[in-house]
Formats: C-alpha cells, sequence, structure tokens
C-alpha cells in the first residue's frame, strides 16, 4: 500500500509542468513573506484533493483560483506547523536551561537525554502535524480539527504507527535521492564541459558558474515544486487508509 502511495504522488505531481513553473514563480518571490502562503495553500489544496480521493485515481491538480483563500488556507497551514513544533521547542529549552545550572558531565548527559527527547517529539510532532492538516481538510477545513488530538490519535491508531513513521521516513528519502540525483546530474554535465573547456585553453568559470544557476533555476521551478506536490499527495493519500 506504501509504496502504491509513492507511485500514485509521483505520477500525480507530473500531470502538468505548467503548475510547477508557476509555483517556482511564487517560491522566487517567497523572500517577500506574503507568497509562502500561497505555496502552503497550495500545497493544502493538494491535500485537500488526495483525503477526499482514492489512490492511483484521476484527480487533477488544483487549480489556481481564489487566490484570497488559498492564501487564508496558507495562514492555517503554517499556524498549525508552528503550533505543533512548539512543544519539541519547549521542552528542548527547559532541557538546555536545567542543564545549564548543572557541574560538567551531569549537564552533557541532561543535554544528551533532552536532544534525544526532542528528536522524539519532533517526529511525533510532524507526524501528528501532517495528519491534523489531513484531519482539518477532509473536515471541511475546520481549523479546530487540526488539534483535535484524539480524533488525530485515533486516525493514526487505524493507519498504524509503524505506517505512518515507515511512509513519512520513506518520503524524506525518496525527496533526498531525487534532489541529489537532479543536482548530480547536472554538476556531471557542466563539469564536463567545464573540464572540456580547459581543454581547449579556455576559462572554465563561466561555465562553472552557469551550471550552478541552471541548477538553481531546475530546483526553484521544478524539482522543488514537484517534491512538495509529491509530499502533500502522499500524506493525503496515507490519511485515506484509514476511511
Amino acid at each position: 500500500m506504501i509504496l502504491d502511495i509513492y507511485k500514485d504522488a509521483l505520477e500525480y505531481s507530473a500531470k502538468d509542468w505548467k503548475t510547477l513553473v508557476i509555483l517556482g514563480v511564487i517560491c522566487l518571490f517567497s523572500f517577500l513573506l506574503l507568497p509562502v502562503f500561497l505555496l502552503t495553500g497550495y500545497n493544502y489544496r493538494v491535500i485537500n484533493t488526495a483525503v477526499h480521493g482514492i489512490i492511483n485515481g484521476r484527480d487533477p491538480l488544483p487549480d489556481f483560483e481564489d487566490l484570497i483563500d488559498m492564501f487564508v488556507d496558507g495562514v492555517k497551514v503554517v499556524i498549525v506547523q508552528i503550533a505543533y513544533l512548539l512543544v519539541p521547542a519547549i521542552v528542548f529549552i527547559l532541557f538546555a536551561v536545567v542543564s545549564r545550572q548543572l557541574p560538567g558531565i551531569a549537564s552533557s548527559a541532561l543535554m544528551i537525554v533532552g536532544c534525544l527527547i526532542t528528536f522524539a517529539l519532533i517526529v511525533v510532532a510532524c507526524l501528528m502535524n501532517q495528519i491534523g492538516l489531513c484531519h482539518m481538510a477532509y473536515n471541511e477545513g475546520s481549523f479546530s480539527k487540526a488539534f483535535a488530538i484524539g480524533e488525530i490519535k485515533e486516525v493514526i491508531d487505524e493507519i498504524g504507527w509503524f505506517n505512518c513513521i515507515a511512509t513519512y521516513l520513506g518520503l524524506i528519502i525518496i525527496t533526498l535521492v531525487i534532489s541529489s540525483v537532479v543536482t548530480a546530474i547536472i554538476y556531471a554535465i557542466f563539469t564536463v564541459f567545464g573540464i572540456s573547456t580547459a581543454i581547449l585553453g579556455a576559462n572554465p568559470s563561466g561555465i562553472f558558474i552557469l551550471g550552478i544557476l541552471i541548477n538553481s533555476m531546475v530546483t526553484m521551478f521544478i524539482v522543488g515544486p514537484y517534491l512538495s506536490i509529491f509530499n502533500a499527495r502522499s500524506i493525503g493519500l496515507l490519511y485515506t487508509m484509514q476511511i
């Protein structure tokens, strides 16, 4: 089932390359902050489509319409994400403050324990956050449903904690592999061009700079948007495993 989710999401994310470019343009202006909420809002629409769909269905990519609603959804998503990460952050700060009051070895030991506990809390918080967003989408965008801890836990229990964590780790691995492979291919091509240029006696620095620029453009306008849709679709389909 998990492999079916990945297969569906990989194919779904490549349905419309124009959508990827549009998301890339929005990402280009994300330094203005406001476009960030459009990006998170679009990913929420992908989740919303997934939780009301089926694996290997014919769901279309969301349209870029009702931008104000998309922006509002994006704000809600960011608030949910921050809220769930507050607990691990507070726990880590408490351990850091207490450990600073202790001498040498005791301080280091307490910080190691604190880091391990914080890491475990981050994993749980990220999972609860993702399923919480799916739960919000499934319940017609009800903001309170993103924090319905009892209901969200029941959903995770039905899917299976192992399935949830395995799927989440798989998404991280796939994301890293795809981005790394694309970057490696681009740099390999331009390295060959650079070496060839150097052999011919020309300065290859321009070739290498061009390679960096091309890699940045491909990452921003294709790979980044593709992977964000892939992750959102996968989490949404994971949620449907309990319905």
